[in-house]
């Protein structure tokens, strides 16, 4: 059978039907497979076997209600992540590990996909917006960057989430951190402590403070931040705001910066950021410094050079900003570090988790080591004891829970 003729067709009775693809595929598959008997009644060629049958009806759903040969990869809970360099390579990665697909298409299958997958979240690419960062419908995070930025051909990322953990505890068996760690770092969030992730890209930031706001007390208001939707929180008191880009007029972008001033208006218990790369760090540790407890995420190589990182993003936000105000305002604002790692064997845990005391001396922040691990064993350090007085109002003592945190 020719499958662009049943394409054709099926997407006429769509239309004729007004079935939605995304929102209605159980109506879809029944049109499809009415499509499919009429067309072999009517060429009198009938399959012989139900999987050709099958598998014909799965493509032609793929194709309309999916994203076409991508979905198959977007349905396998393996792959983390799909990207595209050209119209015949595309890319997976199964447990960190990249592998090249047998999906071969043209240029304006490509295009046709990107603008697909746009179409939900209303975000628009164009010569004058080459790159755009956008969530799919089923909550993957899409990045897409177009010519003459790069330099032939349409080119795409889409990341998926496949840990859903909601708590700390979920990670422990995968071997993301001790349950001596998870414990500590539960009661860490329920005291009100203030937390700063860091990692390499895919290393797992997000899926690690996704886990932590779950240990978010239910009668606290939570107010996120976020380039593109992705943390998908289900906290029952719950605000979440993402940025938008320009219009063609050049008008109308709300950055970052402007969502965590707004939410500062918004009464917030907690304030959650998903990713601080620039002048925005500003804002945030001023609001952090206000009593504010919160969380973001930021891209380091440690933990120690993540805290000397944010020390130097807020110069960014003006000439008048001066790291004699920036360094002790960050000292009192990040109770905790927690650096992420993921080794070349796709795995992913914590390497190291830092206690920020409040104090700074010649522009040097002061901390200390209260969990180190090298992905197989695990160890606690010798600092953290101070924070006795911050466990005390969830009736838990930290130096107990720290003298654990290696098991």
């Amino acid at each position: 059978m020719d499958l662009s003729n049943l394409e054709t067709k099926v997407r006429q009775q769509v239309r004729l039907e007004q079935i939605d693809p995304q929102y209605e595929q159980g109506r879809l598959a029944e049109l499809i497979t009415e499509v499919v008997r009429q067309e072999e009644i009517a060429t009198a060629s009938p399959f012989t076997e139900e999987d050709q049958r099958s598998s014909l009806i799965n493509k032609l759903i793929n194709t309309i209600s999916g994203f076409g040969p991508l979905q198959q990869y977007l349905d396998d809970p393996e792959v983390e992540e799909i990207w595209c360099n050209h119209p015949q390579r595309i890319f997976v990665a199964r447990k960190g590990v990249p592998e090249l697909t047998p999906v071969l298409l043209e240029e304006a299958e490509v295009r046709n996909l990107v603008e697909r997958m746009l179409l939900a979240s209303g975000r628009r690419i164009d010569i004058s917006s080459p790159f755009v960062d956008a969530t799919l419908p089923g909550g993957e995070r899409l990045h897409v960057v177009i010519p003459p930025i790069v330099n032939r051909h349409w080119t795409f990322n889409i990341r998926k989430h496949l840990v859903g953990a909601r708590k700390v505890k979920e990670l422990v068996p995968l071997g993301t951190l001790t349950q001596g760690l998870a414990d500590f770092l539960a009661a860490a969030v329920k005291a009100g402590l203030t937390i700063l992730v860091s990692g390499a890209t895919q290393a797992g930031k997000t899926t690690l403070m996704r886990a932590l706001a779950g240990e978010i007390p239910s009668s606290e208001r939570i107010i996120t931040c976020e380039e593109v939707f992705e943390l998908g929180l289900g906290n029952f008191d719950l605000i979440s705001m993402q940025t938008r880009p320009p219009t063609l007029e050049g008008r109308g972008e709300v950055q970052l910066r402007d969502l965590v001033k707004e939410s500062l208006r918004m009464r917030p218990e907690r304030l959650i950021i998903g990713e601080v790369r620039g002048a925005e760090s500003l804002d945030m540790i001023i609001a952090l410094n206000a009593g504010i407890p919160g969380m973001c995420t930021l891209h380091a190589n440690s933990a120690r050079e993540a805290l000397n990182k944010l020390s130097v993003l807020p110069l960014l936000a003006g000439e008048n900003v001066t790291s004699q105000f920036v360094v002790p305002t960050l000292a009192m604002s990040i109770d905790l570090v927690i650096h992420i790692n993921r080794d070349n064997q796709g795995h992913r845990y914590i390497s190291e988790v830092i206690h920020v005391p409040g104090r700074s001396e010649n522009g040097v922040i002061e901390t200390a080591t209260l969990y180190s691990s090298d992905g197989k064993q695990a160890q606690a350090g010798s600092g953290g004891y101070q924070l006795d007085a911050r466990f005390e109002r969830i009736g838990q003592k930290a130096s107990e829970l720290l003298a654990r945190v290696g098991q």
